[in-house]
C-alpha cells in the first residue's frame, strides 16, 4: 500500500511595497519560489495582504493570475490586452489635481498680497498661504485603477473583495487620522479592489491621496512595512513574506566608493530603506512572539546586492534584466538555505525540488522578447478601442 502524500498546510502571503522596482522584484522572486515548490500555487493561498506595490501583485494573485502570468503582463508585455501593463500608465500627469489647485491660486494670492501691503506681514509669511495651491501629487493613479478594473472584469475574475475565493487585504493609510485601513476586511470590503490598490500605492508627493467614502487615503507603508498581523490573526500554518527594499551593506574591507559620492538620491534611498527595514525587523520579531503557531518565512534581496540597490526604483527600462536578477538571486538564496528550509517546509507538506534549484540552465525570461504578430497587434488595438468606447459611453450616460 502506497504512503499518501502529506497534507499541504494553509499558506498566507504578505507582500511589502517598493514602487515599480518592488513589483519587479516580487514577480521574479515569486516565479522562482513557485517553480521550486512542486505542487504549490501562489494563486491558491489561504489569504493575501499587500501594501503599496505589493497590493498590485497580491490583487492579481488573488484573482488567479499566476506569477508567470504577472511576469508576461508586467515584465515582458506579451500578455493580451487588457492584462498587458503599459508602463506609461504610471507617468500620466495628475491634470485634474493641477486644475483644482490652480483654481485656488487667485484667491490665495490676493490674500497674501493684502497681508503684505495692508497688514504689514513679511513676504515669506504671506507666501505660506499659497501652500494649498500646490498639487498633492504629480502623477495620476486613475489610469492604473482603470486598467485593473478592466483586468478584473474578465470572466473568472472580480473587482469585488467579497467574491474572491481567498481573503485579500490591501492596506492604505487614512491621511486625516494616520490610521491603517485594511480594505478587504469585513466592513471595508465594499470598496472595489482596483480602487483599494490605487489608495494603497498613493505615495505622498508622487500620487494624490485617493478619496474613498469621504476620506482620503495614501500609501499603506506609512504605518508598517508588511501589516502581516492582519493575516496572522487567521492563524495560517505558514506565512511567506516578501520585502523588496533593504539598505545596502558593504562588507568590511570591501573597496567601494562611499554612497555619499552618488549624491542626494542615493543618500535618501539608503535613509528610507534603513528606516523601513529596521521597522520590519522589529515587526518580524513581534510576529514570532505573538503568533508562535505560524511558521514565518521572509525573503528579501541580499543587502550586498549593489545591482538591485542602485537600480532606479521607478525605472521600467531595465525591468527585464532586474526581474531575471531577482529570479536568479532568489534561486541562489534557496540553494544556500536548502538544508534549513527543507525540513521546515516538509512540516507543511511542501518540498524544495533540488533538480530545479540546481539546474543552472533555468531562466525566467527568454534572451529576446518574442515579436508580436501583426494580427496580435491589431487585435490588441481593437480591444483597447472597445474599452475606451465603453468608458466613454459610461461617462456620457
Amino acid at each position: 500500500m502506497s504512503k499518501s502524500s502529506p497534507r499541504q498546510a494553509s499558506v498566507g502571503l504578505a507582500l511589502a511595497g517598493g514602487g515599480p522596482l518592488g513589483a519587479i522584484y516580487e514577480i521574479g522572486a515569486l516565479c522562482a519560489l513557485e517553480e521550486a515548490l512542486p505542487g504549490f500555487k501562489f494563486t491558491e493561498c489561504q489569504g493575501y495582504i499587500g501594501v503599496s506595490a505589493g497590493g498590485f501583485i497580491a490583487a492579481g494573485l488573488a484573482n488567479g493570475l499566476s506569477p508567470r502570468q504577472l511576469c508576461a503582463a508586467f515584465i515582458e508585455n506579451t500578455a493580451p490586452a487588457p492584462d498587458r501593463f503599459d508602463p506609461a500608465l504610471l507617468l500620466r500627469p495628475a491634470w485634474g489635481e493641477y486644475r483644482r489647485r490652480l483654481a485656488k491660486l487667485p484667491g490665495l494670492l490676493g490674500r497674501a498680497l493684502w497681508q503684505v501691503a495692508v497688514e504689514g506681514r513679511s513676504a515669506l509669511g504671506a507666501l505660506e498661504r499659497l501652500g494649498p495651491a500646490l498639487p498633492t501629487g504629480l502623477l495620476s493613479g486613475e489610469p492604473i485603477a482603470e486598467q485593473l478594473r478592466a483586468q478584473f472584469s474578465l470572466p473568472g475574475r472580480t473587482d469585488d473583495f467579497r467574491q474572491l475565493k481567498s481573503r485579500l487585504v490591501l492596506v492604505a493609510t487614512d491621511l486625516d487620522s494616520g490610521q491603517a485601513m485594511p480594505f478587504g476586511m469585513p466592513g471595508h470590503d465594499h470598496v472595489p479592489i482596483s480602487r483599494a490598490v490605487q489608495a494603497s500605492a498613493a505615495l505622498p508627493g508622487l500620487f494624490p491621496p485617493v478619496r474613498i467614502d469621504g476620506r482620503f487615503y495614501v500609501d499603506g507603508a506609512l504605518k508598517k512595512t508588511l501589516h502581516a498581523s492582519v493575516l496572522l490573526a487567521h492563524k495560517p500554518e505558514l506565512l511567506i513574506c516578501l520585502n523588496p527594499l533593504v539598505p545596502y551593506r558593504a562588507d568590511v574591507g570591501e573597496e567601494i566608493p562611499p554612497l555619499v559620492d552618488a549624491g542626494l538620491p542615493v543618500v535618501l534611498s539608503q535613509t528610507f530603506r534603513s528606516l523601513i527595514h529596521s521597522r520590519l525587523e522589529l515587526g518580524m520579531k513581534g510576529y514570532a512572539r505573538s503568533h508562535p503557531e505560524t511558521d514565518i518565512l521572509l525573503f528579501e534581496p541580499d543587502p550586498r546586492d549593489a545591482e538591485l540597490y542602485m537600480a532606479n526604483t521607478f525605472s521600467y527600462s531595465q525591468r527585464r534584466r532586474l526581474a531575471e536578477h531577482a529570479y536568479q538571486q532568489t534561486r541562489a538564496i534557496l540553494r544556500r538555505q536548502f538544508a534549513s528550509l527543507q525540513p521546515r517546509l516538509a512540516g507543511h507538506g511542501l518540498t524544495l525540488d533540488e533538480s530545479v534549484l540546481f539546474d543552472a540552465s533555468r531562466q525566467l525570461l527568454a534572451d529576446k522578447p518574442p515579436e508580436r504578430t501583426a494580427a496580435q497587434r491589431t487585435a490588441d488595438a481593437m480591444k483597447q478601442l472597445d474599452a475606451a468606447l465603453t468608458r466613454l459611453e459610461s461617462r456620457m450616460a
